[in-house]
């Protein structure tokens, strides 16, 4: 049965969940803050209203009547989802699950308070006045984020007193959304960092993709890597927590769970009801299904009876570094002569210094040492320079 399907947020995820949902004979509506969004492109329609305006997205969910709404990014009128669900309308993985994890609060109180799982230790500051002796409580060196932002935007680290005021400063001003709250957490010492790509089923078992290891500047990711180097017992741990964390949250689709492992166990760090940027490792063909077909297939209700891992493989990003409209790539080919690789441009109509703007891809067979990967990925992707016309 063809369903039509609402995006909200059409980044380079969801530019690839529009492709998996296209060749499974779905209808999908884009809809971003901005026309030529990459999932634009590619879809079947578009719409452009700022997502914050709830009255502006009532009246797009009301045009288009759709069966599914699944939400790409977090500055959305997520509050709104639960009347969305009262009438029929299957939000992606669930009201519940949208409205919390746009939030770091609500997830984070979750998952350390309400169902005791292992996290750094945090407190929230609603003012920079609070920040000081907030800051002292938790210790330095501390992590600083707006309660709602993506892929590190807002994100700092307070290394000393004269930190604290510029930490709220980019915080307010890279966040999302209403809240100018922001979490102030220990800085956890890890041995690394990995995404557990997890996969709530409606009606079947919750399956795990092999972890993913990743390495991040600016609170972004650089590159990430499929199958991560973990121990079975802390693989075990995450999972654990994973599924506790999801099936608290309801619903059916793709996680993004992100966890520290350090040398005396795993802390959860942070989770996404959606596909992960780190998972775009999987568009090497890494999995028997990559991370957007999976989401699709889950949300849609399609039985997912196992994920296996193919190869083994690497992402690594391609940034801008100046702000331009219409931008190209050079260097292409000399990127494009590595054997075992594929390079992806999300076709963004703007960039800005650190903007990602695609990703090379390495893979090679199974029981190959991973980290070879990394490093082709990492020079394919400095080979490729970004301009703009």
């Amino acid at each position: 049965m063809v369903k039509k399907i609402l995006l909200l947020g059409s980044g380079e995820l969801g530019k690839e969940f529009v492709i998996a949902a296209q060749r499974l004979g779905q209808n999908v509506v884009a809809v971003d803050s901005y026309a030529g969004a990459p999932a634009m492109q590619v879809a079947d329609a578009f719409e452009v209203i700022d997502m914050l305006n709830g009255d502006a997205l009532d009246l797009v969910v009301a045009k288009h009547q759709p069966d599914l709404i699944v939400p790409e990014i977090e500055a959305i009128r997520t509050e709104r989802f639960y009347d969305y669900e009262k009438q029929g309308i299957q939000v992606v993985p669930s009201a519940k699950a949208a409205n919390f994890t746009m939030d770091r609060r609500a997830i984070r109180d979750l998952a350390a308070k309400d169902l005791g799982i292992r996290t750094a230790k945090y407190l929230y500051a609603s003012s920079l006045e609070e920040m000081y002796p907030i800051v002292e409580e938790v210790g330095m060196p501390c992590v600083v984020k707006p309660l709602m932002s993506s892929s590190g935007k807002g994100q700092s680290v307070i290394k000393c007193h004269d930190d604290i005021a510029k930490a709220w400063e980019i915080a307010g001003s890279k966040g999302r959304g209403d809240s100018g709250d922001v979490i102030v957490e220990a800085f956890v010492k890890f041995t690394s960092e990995i995404t557990l790509l997890t996969v709530t089923q409606k009606d079947g078992s919750t399956l795990f993709c092999p972890p993913i290891g990743h390495v991040q500047e600016r609170g972004d990711y650089q590159q990430s890597w499929q199958p991560a180097v973990v121990s079975d017992a802390d693989v075990k741990v995450a999972q654990d927590m994973a599924a506790k964390v999801t099936s608290s949250l309801t619903g059916s689709g793709l996680w993004g769970v992100e966890f520290f492992i350090c040398e005396d166990g795993v802390v959860f760090s942070e989770l996404s009801p959606r596909p992960h940027d780190t998972g775009m490792v999987t568009l090497a063909g890494t999995q028997n299904f990559s991370e957007f077909e999976l989401h699709c297939r889950a949300v849609l209700g399609l039985p997912i009876s196992e994920i296996t891992l193919e190869r083994v493989g690497a992402s690594a990003v391609i940034l801008a570094d100046k702000e331009g409209n219409n931008p190209y790539f050079e260097g292409v080919e000399k990127a494009a002569i590595y054997p075992k690789s594929d390079l992806r441009f999300f076709g963004k109509p703007t960039s800005r210094e650190h903007r990602r703007m695609g990703v090379t891809l390495a893979y090679n067979t199974v029981g190959t040492n991973v980290f070879t990967c990394v490093d082709q990925a990492k020079e394919m992707a400095a080979l490729v320079t970004v301009k703009n016309k």
